[in-house]
């Protein structure tokens, strides 16, 4: 089929963003034979350019595609946002030629896996004019142990949702209302309150 290719890519797949440097004026390049460890995307693009072409021999697809991207890292936990490889994989397949360009790809599935003994990604592409998707989420019959994560230690929570349980923090002088905290100004060391609507409407 002319409209359809499959590329399969051994090893655990890599993040673009994790191997950008900065220049002096700040700009992120992507380095190439320096020797270091920042090449080693540059490298992974290329073997997944050269993989490509050689598992799709003549195949070129310059339609709008339908992608179903499945990935396979070691870890549950310890692998990269797998929203952010989907560049890598789609710049090295870019670079091989079987497709004009990423931005061919209308439709796309990606699907997470856990392969400890082979790590890969398994890439296909149909063209739309040949293919078309259908896809459905059902509700588990059986609950399953829920894969659970926690925020990063560098990143901290910065707005809290209210609920009916949190306690009023004060009351607007001018509506005499009972607001949380966030929904109020405090002006002259706190004697005077008032509330943001109240606020919005003196402004005015």
């Amino acid at each position: 089929m002319k409209n359809y290719a499959k590329i399969i890519i051994k090893g655990s797949p890599i993040s673009k963003s994790n191997f950008k440097l900065y220049n002096l004026k700040g700009r992120a390049i992507l380095p190439y034979n320096t020797g270091k460890y920042h090449d080693r995307y540059a490298n992974y693009e290329d073997q997944i350019a050269l993989e490509a072409k050689i598992q799709n021999p003549g195949i070129f697809i310059t339609e709008s595609m339908i992608a179903i991207l499945k990935v396979y890292y070691k870890s549950e936990k310890r692998h990269p946002d797998t929203n952010n490889i989907t560049k890598s994989i789609f710049d090295g397949v870019e670079k091989s030629g079987i497709i004009a360009n990423d931005a061919q790809i209308r439709r796309l599935i990606i699907e997470e896996y856990y392969d400890k003994i082979d790590p890969r990604f398994e890439l296909e592409l149909f063209g739309e004019s040949e293919f078309e998707m259908q896809y459905m989420v059902n509700k588990r019959l059986n609950c399953v142990k829920p894969i659970e994560y926690t925020y990063p230690s560098n990143k901290k929570i910065k707005y809290k949702i209210k609920t009916s349980h949190d306690k009023l923090n004060g009351v607007c002088n001018i509506c005499n209302k009972s607001y949380h905290e966030s929904d109020l100004i405090k002006a002259n060391n706190g004697s005077i309150i008032i509330c943001k609507k109240c606020f919005i409407k003196l402004v005015k």
